[in-house]
């Protein structure tokens, strides 16, 4: 490819969103951006975030200037796919929208029970806002491009990235199935506190059927993300053969 493509790659927590910048990072084409919107929202909100002192020290705090460098920043030398893992809950109400407009965009999903019983053995008191999943939506009415549903990768990753590769027209390259385990220099700071599976992880690894075991307290916020997530379930990508 001779071209410079520029994906950004929406989703919430705990989606195999790490997992999934794991297998972009494995191109020998492609360089990857970790949450580059991590530090601006810590900044912004005042959260308490495992870690949050070093991320704000490790990122830009305004948003136009790490948006001024995902859209128009030099690639490094032979990379010509920039690949950024954003978070949906990162993209506060002042991020001017348009400025992503240049970009491919694509959506990463996980079924609301699953995404919170996961999300849970970490934060226990998870809000609305926590997932993103109302801004992923608002960012999928706008913007439009391929939805993959992490159950569906994890069942096929094959087929599904080379649907999403298909639909974001760029070449799919075998190295996506596999990476050695280990951290990256490309890791936000924050990996110690929430990457240590990804890191011990080579690939996708065998699918199992999930069992959800969500707490009480949280059914009404999964059922409060139901909707969203349904709209945009109906539009994932079917798996490619090749």
């Amino acid at each position: 490819m001779s071209e410079q493509v520029r994906i950004a790659m929406w989703s919430g927590p705990r989606t195999l969103s790490t997992a999934t910048m794991r297998a972009w990072e494995n191109r020998p084409d492609t360089v990857v951006v970790d949450e580059p919107l991590y530090a601006y929202y810590l900044a912004a909100t005042g959260l308490d975030h495992p870690g949050r002192d070093d991320v704000i020290a490790s990122q830009p705090t305004d948003w136009r200037t790490v948006v001024r460098e995902l859209t128009a920043g030099p690639l490094p030398d032979g990379a010509t796919i920039s690949y950024q893992k954003h978070m949906t809950h990162h993209v506060l109400p002042e991020v001017d929208l348009a400025a992503f407009a240049g970009l491919r965009h694509a959506f990463l999903l996980r079924d609301p029970r699953q995404l919170l019983a996961s999300y849970a053995r970490v934060r226990t008191e998870p809000t609305l806002a926590d997932l993103g999943i109302t801004q992923q939506l608002a960012l999928f009415r706008r913007f439009g491009g391929p939805v993959v549903d992490s159950g569906d990768l994890l069942r096929d990753p094959e087929g599904v990235l080379r649907a999403l590769c298909a639909e974001l027209q760029v070449p799919f390259d075998p190295a996506m199935l596999s990476w050695p385990a280990g951290p990256r220099s490309s890791d936000g700071v924050w990996a110690p506190h929430w990457y240590a599976s990804v890191e011990a992880s080579t690939g996708f690894g065998p699918y199992r059927e999930p069992v959800v075991e969500l707490p009480a307290h949280l059914a009404d916020l999964a059922e409060e993300c139901r909707a969203a997530y349904d709209e945009m379930a109906g539009h994932r990508l079917a798996a490619q053969r090749s």
